[in-house]
């Protein structure tokens, strides 16, 4: 697995490194070819936040953290990458090395609390028209309807589908169709 490091605020040490570095390469084990993993370490308020991405081929795995102490907020990332790739384990399995849940399947067990999930389970459906509109229209419009995200098209963008979204640090953020 190769590694890249972002600091923000804050400095990762080495022996912090080799210690990402050792915690993640465990997940190396589902993964037939080499994997990346991007950590961002920042701080705010008194905390340290811990971002942890692992990239492999399309597949994107995140997990965000926030603790006081970076080795513990890295050991509930690497915890909940490995519980992503188990609970959807049926539907990775295509992608992901072969065999690489044979020796994980004898050891889960209904008391470590992760259950597959057999299928996504859709309880609603809504259709309605997507108008053009700028991305300050998208996003007083999605703040009115109280939702996180809106999907509109742009005619900054020659009526492209995108989307806006409300961002957990505050702000919005923009998906754009190419």
């Amino acid at each position: 697995m190769k590694f890249f490091y972002t600091e923000r605020k804050v400095n990762i040490s080495d022996a912090l490194r080799a210690y990402a570095e050792k915690k993640l390469s465990k997940l190396d084990k589902y993964f037939s070819k080499e994997a990346t993993a991007h950590i961002t370490a920042s701080q705010e308020r008194g905390r340290y936040c811990l971002e942890v991405t692992v990239k492999y081929d399309n597949l994107h795995l995140r997990a965000n953290e926030k603790d006081a102490d970076l080795y513990h907020a890295l050991d509930c990332a690497e915890a909940t990458i490995d519980r992503q790739i188990r609970k959807n384990k049926t539907r990775l399995e295509k992608r992901l090395r072969a065999g690489a849940f044979d020796k994980v399947s004898l050891k889960d067990t209904p008391e470590d609390g992760v259950e597959e999930e057999r299928e996504f389970d859709i309880v609603r459906t809504k259709r309605f028209s997507v108008k053009p509109m700028t991305v300050e229209e998208a996003i007083l419009q999605m703040n009115l309807l109280g939702h996180e995200f809106f999907v509109f098209k742009s005619v900054e963008n020659d009526n492209a589908f995108s989307v806006v979204y409300k961002r957990n640090n505050g702000g919005y953020g923009l998906i754009e169709n190419d």
